[in-house]
């Protein structure tokens, strides 16, 4: 089993180690439109929208121990001051419950509309995503995906980009263009979901 769970991580470590690296004080975040979050906050808008706040406010949550996370997976998978979740716990809770509370975003549902954008931000101590998807479904990790029983990979998680993965300490935008019920999901731990109500402008 640990033979597979080390192939199974490799991506991830990949990642984390990619992201792990780059400074988390960005001056303005990046993601898929490279959206500058301080220029949206200095705009001035006029009419109706002037009482919408531009963003959504969206945290990413994990608990991850370094030490334990880092010689189960490899060096950069969990950074920080991390949390107190040792490997073993995670692996155990995933098991028992197909998910674990401390790895989740928040808040879970949002109302919002057309126009605003997520800001996302990641508090914990490994690399997330914050990926649109039709449906919910697994992620890029089988062995994450068994343990959460989600053997369906969501078809969004099959084409990620670079600037998709979110380090910890990062942060990510996420333009809101249509209005219904928005899916979203982390890519790498796929119980991490967040259900958004998009009215019109």
């Amino acid at each position: 089993m640990w033979l597979r769970l080390i192939v199974g991580f490799s991506v991830l470590a990949l990642f984390g180690c990619t992201k792990g690296q780059s400074s988390p004080d960005i001056a303005s975040p990046t993601g898929p439109s490279n959206f500058d979050v301080s220029a949206a906050a200095n705009s001035t808008v006029s009419g109706r929208a002037a009482s919408v706040p531009r963003q959504v406010m969206v945290n990413a949550q994990d608990a991850c121990d370094p030490d334990t996370f880092n010689a189960a997976i490899g060096p950069g998978t969990c950074v920080g001051a991390g949390g107190g979740v040792t490997f073993q716990h995670f692996i155990d809770a995933l098991t028992r419950l197909g998910s674990i509370g401390a790895w989740h975003f928040a808040p879970p549902n949002v109302q919002a509309r057309v126009g605003q954008s997520f800001l996302v931000t990641n508090h914990g101590g490994e690399v997330h995503t914050f990926t649109e998807v039709e449906e919910f479904g697994g992620g890029i990790v089988p062995m994450l995906n068994d343990l959460a029983h989600v053997p369906n990979v969501a078809p969004e998680c099959k084409t990620l980009e670079p600037d998709d993965f979110v380090a910890p300490g990062a942060t990510y935008v996420e333009n809101i263009e249509e209005s219904g019920v928005e899916k979203y999901q982390c890519c790498i731990h796929p119980w991490m979901r967040l259900e958004a109500h998009v009215s019109e402008k």
